[in-house]
């Protein structure tokens, strides 16, 4: 039996960034992971030579944790932002349009503009608008986003714009997902301003300056990259392969390895979501313009399409573009496991989306996932980070590790001053 101050159970982002950290303050750590690499849900993968991002190709620019923290491991200079275009929509009445400019998650911050009304109809606008009108306190309690969004510009909203884009991004509907998961200051935003759509507009105005996401030239890839050299540096114990059931880990001891247990691996649960990503590499010089924008997001009910969203890694990213040399690499990602003939279900999905014909793809590559879903339950009380926790998406994620990380080296510097007493 091994004994270390802090044990790290998952070597996903939020993993490392924990156990970095711990190391970086003179902690000795474990950190163990099930499978044979770290990075979770930041991997690499290489179609027709070209090496884009298989996980996360992006991440949401608030706050600034997660630039914040590249920049800290040497990756500062090779932020990105990606195109500066819109994504647009492929509705349910398989027409395509691009999503309203000021827009957060779909919600939009002038219901009356002349893009809203394209997307959704003069009527649904000005049911949207009548938003300004109500009190704040209208919706200011909802759980979800589904049901906010609701109440203060109706269902037309929610189904035409805010649907679409949850279902693209988190994977899951806006009725499941809880508002604090979907932008944790929303609820504080249309308390502060008044209305929904001024506080959308207010968070888009104090966002970062540029895009709302962003990127690292080379891939987000890099980024687990250069955390695993840095735990290796600061002399962390990794443990790649270690399998333990969840009904054996307490708060001090994980398999052979005795200490404070920090799990950042979610127990597996009904409800966990599995997706698929497809990348498809084309030669199809109609793309050089990219007709769709980034990509598109995929409404619920559109006809003939299984994806549920698309995009255009090669038009975003240029330094994708760069690699590709006048070939194009498109991300399509599709709910479930084991679809059958899925290479040709991409195909089809892609030429619709984005109305071009697409001959043969020149390589396609098919990754599965499992989304973790919401932490419904503890493991013996301890403490616990990663996307069952925190949400989808690195900004979450990050955040929740170092504010995790923060925590205990406070409580153990309160220990050891206890006990040097």
């Amino acid at each position: 039996m091994s004994r270390v101050d802090e044990v790290v159970v998952g070597g996903g982002i939020a993993g490392l960034v924990l156990a970095r950290r711990l190391a970086m303050a003179g902690r000795k750590v474990a950190l163990l992971e099930a499978s044979d690499r770290l990075g979770g849900q930041l991997l690499r993968i290489e179609v027709a030579g070209i090496t884009v991002d298989a996980g996360a190709e992006s991440f949401a620019t608030r706050g600034g944790v997660v630039a914040q923290l590249a920049t800290e491991i040497g990756l500062g200079a090779d932020l990105v932002s990606p195109l500066d275009a819109p994504a647009w929509l492929y509705r349910d009445d398989g027409s395509a349009i691009a999503l309203p400019a000021t827009s957060l998650l779909g919600i939009p911050g002038v219901p009356l503009a002349a893009d809203v009304i394209a997307a959704i109809g003069t009527r649904a606008a000005m049911r949207a608008e009548l938003d300004v009108a109500m009190p704040p306190t209208v919706g200011a309690k909802a759980a979800t986003l589904g049901e906010l969004v609701r109440r203060r510009m109706g269902s037309a909203v929610l189904r035409g714009l805010v649907d679409p884009v949850v279902r693209g991004v988190h994977s899951t509907s806006a009725d499941q997902l809880p508002l604090e998961r979907a932008h944790p200051g929303l609820r504080t935003a249309l308390l502060r301003e008044g209305s929904l759509s001024h506080g959308v507009l207010s968070l888009r105005a104090g966002a970062a300056a540029g895009s709302q996401v962003g990127g690292i030239r080379g891939g987000m890839a890099r980024l687990a990259d250069e955390l695993i050299a840095d735990l290796e540096l600061f002399g962390v114990d990794v443990r790649l392969g270690a399998r333990i059931a969840f009904d054996e880990l307490t708060r001090q001891r994980a398999g052979d390895v005795e200490g404070r247990v920090v799990l950042a691996a979610a127990p597996p649960t009904a409800g966990e979501h599995r997706v698929t990503i497809v990348l498809l590499a084309v030669d199809q010089p109609a793309l050089d313009a990219a007709p769709r924008g980034t990509g598109m997001l995929v409404a619920t009910d559109a006809p003939g399409v299984r994806a549920r969203a698309l995009t255009h890694l090669t038009a975003k990213w240029a330094w994708v573009g760069e690699q590709a040399a006048g070939r194009h690499v498109l991300r399509l990602s599709y709910d479930g496991h084991g679809i059958p003939d899925l290479a040709d279900v991409a195909r089809r999905d892609a030429a619709t989306l984005l109305g071009v014909t697409l001959d043969a793809p020149l390589d396609v590559a098919i990754v599965p996932w499992v989304r973790a879903a919401p932490a419904t339950h503890a493991v013996d009380g301890m403490r616990r980070i990663g996307e069952a926790e925190s949400g989808t998406g690195l900004a979450a994620v990050v955040a929740a590790a170092e504010r995790e990380a923060g925590r205990l080296l406070d409580e153990r510097a309160e220990e050891d001053g206890v006990a040097t007493d």
